[in-house]
């Protein structure tokens, strides 16, 4: 049957959601244990008690509309997680591994904010006002997590490059002076 309507397109959204969040449920425990950091372990460990709630509001969500809460294979997190389970079997010393980590970790947040902010959009032009509101909350959550995240980038990173004895050099600082070389 042909799905023609903004109404079949914000159910496919929730559906592709909720199938990426309770990806997210199995992959954040494994995130957790392979972070060195107490911190980045312990942030990974309040991101999956969010994530749980996500998948609780998208339920709501479900309900509301009438909906099983089921999810359509979101094969964009799922090669995200795929991504990121490579990444924690790499190699690294512990603190590269948790810069990479934070990475993949990145990653999948920016493409949660970006599906989160597409399905609000959905329902503000349905006149879904409760699910506006519930998508938002989480939205924001997710925002908030990048940011943890970045936080955590800003405090781990510059530690594994000095454990390769590399200085804090910011890349465009490091490709700057090494043109001034060649001039010289």
């Amino acid at each position: 049957m042909q799905k023609n309507s903004l109404q079949d397109l914000y159910i496919d959204e929730l559906r592709d959601l909720y199938n990426a969040e309770t990806q997210l449920v199995r992959a954040l425990p494994k995130m957790a244990k392979a972070a060195s950091d107490g911190q980045l372990r312990e942030a990974f460990q309040e991101h999956l008690r969010q994530t749980s709630e996500h998948v609780s509001r998208l339920e709501q969500i479900f309900e509301q509309v009438g909906e099983k809460a089921s999810g359509k294979r979101c094969l964009g997190m799922e090669g995200l997680v795929k991504e990121g389970s490579e990444t924690m079997k790499e190699d690294y010393t512990e603190g590269v591994k948790d810069a990479a980590i934070i990475g993949a970790a990145q990653r999948v947040e920016h493409y949660e904010m970006a599906a989160y902010g597409t399905a609000r959009a959905f329902a503000e032009l349905l006149g879904e006002n409760g699910h506006v509101s519930l998508l938002e909350q989480t939205l924001e959550e997710e925002k908030q997590a990048d940011k943890k995240l970045t936080q955590l980038a800003e405090e781990i990173n510059p530690k594994a490059a000095q454990v390769q004895g590399h200085a804090s050099v910011g890349f465009a600082e490091g490709r700057s002076s090494s043109k001034s070389r060649k001039a010289a």
